[in-house]
């Protein structure tokens, strides 16, 4: 059976682990902004060769959204019956603003 270690032993200990986990969540953070250094820069490429057009809009969501929009119903129910974010009701939103003051 181990002796349990001392009191300074034991403050060590924790003190190396909580250097780990710096040491780790730091080599992590790393690599995740790589990754999305190097993504960016493909998607760079891709664009100046025309590869690369992004995800096309969905027109049939889109149209759906804003003619819910004219019938008054929240952006809850907007939501709720076309399965997409806040965001893209906004953009409905916004776009349909753009379009009646002209």
């Amino acid at each position: 059976m181990a002796m349990p270690p001392d009191e300074f032993t034991g403050c060590m200990f924790a003190a190396v682990n909580t250097m780990m986990l710096d040491v780790l969540a730091a080599v992590a953070r790393k690599d995740y902004d790589d990754r999305r250094r190097r993504q960016a820069q493909g998607q760079e490429r891709a664009k100046a060769e025309g590869k690369y057009r992004g995800r096309p809009e969905d027109t049939r969501r889109n149209s759906s959204i804003a003619a819910m929009l004219v019938k008054g119903l929240s952006w809850s129910q907007l939501q709720d019956a076309n399965g997409c974010s806040r965001a893209t009701v906004g953009k409905i939103v916004a776009r349909s603003k753009g379009t009646m003051s002209m």
